[in-house]
């Protein structure tokens, strides 16, 4: 990338006007395949939008999806801005589920107001447990964090299996997971309060967990942007020599950072477990946490930007079965083609339009400098 291409947009192009331009190629692209195949892609452009924002059950299930994609969003987000790339968000999601899993069974019958503090300390607890290995050799052995959180996230998918089949499913049945928890500890879903007042949910598992994903926005806003950590966390993201001169230990903060975002990865896990599936499942994660990276990337890492591009996939998650069930030569395969053309453009082609809108203000600032 040349040295004007380095120099800062304003922020609005930085963090809107690229985003958007990105999705709308890949929106541009997706439309020609569905045009390809004989549907017409604005009909399917508006089944979509129907589907996911149309009704209030769709509303929930649409934010029930936003919420799983905002923890892993954050998680990846936290860990770029230390200039670490975390794959293992899935890995993590997936232990933090056995410590849900845990505390749900050892306190089976409970209420969930009581469970639920010791639900979200335990899936924290056990996703920055997972992180805290790839991190600690990074920071001390120089080990690829790429490399040993995709490790980790198949050690993790090993190990599940492992302890749904040996040590966590009922006796007598072959299906490898927990036992369903007592109806008492289970997260409520919102449509039961939402009901009384006209609000029909319908059968979306959207629940409190929406909430908290709000929060650990705000939260990891207010750390990134506004401790001496986030600034030291920023500071080795950039230029870890720097750092140093700066008196910041890199590894301390590599080894934080990741506990960190394992943390947030966790949490995923009290929003299935606890708040959907009410029992420990293989494989509950479903992919979330690579959709994270997608969803941080497009963010541009920012907690807003990661809310934004998360309703964006829990659009195209509940539009796209809408749209698969409306339209049949619309297979679920080809609404898997969509979402892949959209991490494609906000992923690895996101600094596409980048050199030209660079050169543009270039030229605005010449001008601009020119006539004063």
């Amino acid at each position: 990338m040349s040295a004007s291409s380095r120099r800062d947009l304003p922020p609005i192009v930085d963090y809107a006007v690229i985003p958007l331009l990105n999705l709308a190629v890949a929106f541009l692209i997706s439309g020609l395949v569905v045009l390809a195949i004989g549907e017409n892609p604005f009909e399917a452009v508006a089944i979509m939008i129907r589907g996911a924002l149309g009704y209030p059950e769709g509303v929930g299930f649409t934010l029930y999806y936003a919420t799983d994609f905002v923890f892993t969003g954050l998680a990846v987000a936290v860990a770029f801005h230390a200039g670490l790339f975390n794959i293992g968000a899935e890995g993590q999601a997936t232990l933090g589920g056995l410590g849900v899993a845990l505390v749900c069974l050892s306190f089976d019958g409970a209420p969930w107001w009581l469970v639920f503090p010791f639900a979200l300390a335990a899936s924290m607890a056990f996703g920055a447990a997972w992180a805290f290995v790839p991190a600690w050799a990074q920071a001390r052995r120089g080990s690829h964090i790429v490399i040993t959180t995709i490790m980790f996230n198949y050690l993790a998918a090993t190990l599940m299996v492992w302890v749904l089949v040996e040590m966590m499913s009922e006796p007598g049945t072959m299906s490898p997971e927990s036992r369903t928890f007592a109806e008492a500890t289970r997260l409520p879903f919102l449509r039961e309060f939402l009901t009384p007042w006209g609000i029909d949910l319908g059968q979306s598992p959207l629940n409190p967990m929406v909430f908290v994903a709000g929060l650990a926005a705000v939260f990891v806003w207010l750390v990134v942007w506004r401790t001496r950590l986030g600034f030291e966390i920023r500071t080795v993201g950039k230029n870890p020599t720097a750092a140093v001169y700066a008196g910041i230990d890199p590894a301390h903060v590599v080894i934080v950072a990741m506990l960190i975002s394992g943390a947030l990865s966790g949490l995923l896990a009290v929003n299935e477990v606890m708040g959907t599936q009410h029992r420990l499942l293989l494989e509950f994660v479903a992919g979330a946490g690579f959709v994270g990276i997608a969803v941080a990337l497009m963010g541009r890492s920012h907690p807003f930007g990661v809310v934004l591009a998360s309703l964006l996939f829990g659009i195209l998650y509940q539009g796209g079965a809408e749209l698969a069930f409306d339209k049949p030569k619309i297979s679920r395969d080809m609404i898997v083609v969509i979402q892949a053309l959209v991490i494609l453009f906000a992923g690895a082609l996101e600094h596409m339009f980048r050199p030209a809108l660079v050169k543009l203000f270039d030229r605005r600032r010449i001008r601009a400098e020119g006539g004063a």
